[in-house]
């Protein structure tokens, strides 16, 4: 089965419940079961826990004229910034000083991510924000790595992501969720495990993707982000557990969150602004679940609600356009299942892509 359809029925399925993770575990088998249970109470003695919090990144950034930009930010320790030594290293801080310095206005951070966090705590931490900021201009998710290692059911996670997205946007705010990270990346974890999880956070990311757009928001792919940088440089990129990034690998994380942060507050900057695809990057619309599919390929690459001759809906879903907005190798054009733009007129849409985004 293609991700695309994987994708869009782990997403169907958080609407009524069932399915998920736990019925890939236990397609396992007994045998395969016991060697991944193995494998990953290995990686857990070699990651360690030499540390257990993260900087406060509460505050101001930036200067200028104003009333500050309110940015809350949700999720796990990605989120919280374990693994950074000061505040200003964390996500969050990177993300507001870069909107600052391009709109010469502060910004406020509200984070309310906790260490150890899964899917099913977003809608909490939300409230916890909304009794500081009644009405945030941005909502920064960034979630699904523990809810990968905790073997939480998919469509669970994805159902309690798509809530806390569609209240943040009914309060008016734009959201921007970094979807779950490619586990395996991470050194740590040995085979088979790695390529189990990197299945699964993979599927996990596809699936968010599929419901944060249908719910109104936009998503940037994290993905391998660390992967070539951990093999080449794994002092720099990642902290001292191995685990977490290090404040360089933050750095990383949020130049590919800025862009979309930028553009869905309608921030000037390069590459910010929203724009037709252009093929050449690899870019175009088409159904959610085929852009999810796509994007989960290469990291850095945001989806977004779009409309096709003034309909939101095709006959294969919610359409949704594709953006490489971090500078990146020209893409090859070729056949990925998405169109370079909006159809013409009479035309019958991008293709089925199905066939195309399996993996």
């Amino acid at each position: 089965m293609g991700r695309a359809r994987r994708a869009r029925r782990i997403a169907a399925t958080a609407a009524y419940g069932g399915g998920g993770l736990a019925a890939g575990v236990a397609a396992l088998g007994a045998v395969g079961y016991g060697v991944i249970k193995a494998e990953a109470a290995l990686a857990r003695r070699v990651i360690g826990t030499p540390f257990d919090d993260s900087p406060d990144d509460n505050g101001t950034y930036g200067a200028g004229r104003g009333e500050p930009y309110e940015l809350v930010v949700l999720g796990d320790s990605s989120a919280a910034g374990m693994g950074a030594d000061h505040a200003r290293e964390t996500v969050g801080a990177i993300v507001a000083s870069g909107v600052s310095a391009l709109t010469g206005r502060p910004v406020h951070v509200t984070n309310r991510a906790v260490v150890g966090a899964e899917s099913s705590d977003l809608e909490r931490q939300l409230a916890n924000a909304l009794e500081d900021v009644l009405r945030p201009d941005v909502v920064l998710v960034m979630i699904g790595a523990n809810d990968v290692t905790h073997r939480i059911d998919r469509s669970s996670s994805v159902r309690h992501l798509e809530l806390t997205v569609r209240r943040a946007r009914a309060l008016g705010a734009e959201v921007v969720v970094g979807t779950c990270p490619d586990l395996g990346t991470i050194q740590p974890i040995r085979q088979p495990l790695r390529a189990l999880m990197q299945r699964w956070s993979r599927d996990l990311a596809a699936a968010q993707t599929v419901a944060v757009v249908e719910a109104g928001g936009r998503t940037v792919s994290l993905g391998d982000l660390l992967g070539p940088e951990f093999a080449a440089a794994p002092l720099e990129m990642f902290s001292k557990d191995r685990f977490h990034p290090s404040a360089v690998g933050y750095a990383r994380a949020a130049a590919a969150l800025l862009p979309s942060v930028c553009a869905a507050l309608g921030v000037w900057g390069t590459d910010t602004v929203d724009r037709a695809p252009e093929p050449r990057r690899g870019e175009g619309v088409g159904p959610v679940a085929v852009a999810a599919g796509q994007a989960v390929r290469e990291a850095g690459t945001e989806v977004s609600p779009t409309e096709v001759g003034g309909e939101s809906r095709g006959p294969r879903g919610r359409w949704a356009v594709l953006l490489r907005r971090r500078p990146s190798r020209v893409a090859s054009p070729g056949p990925s299942g998405l169109a370079a733009g909006p159809p013409s007129e009479g035309s019958q849409g991008p293709a089925d892509p199905t066939a195309t985004t399996a993996s």
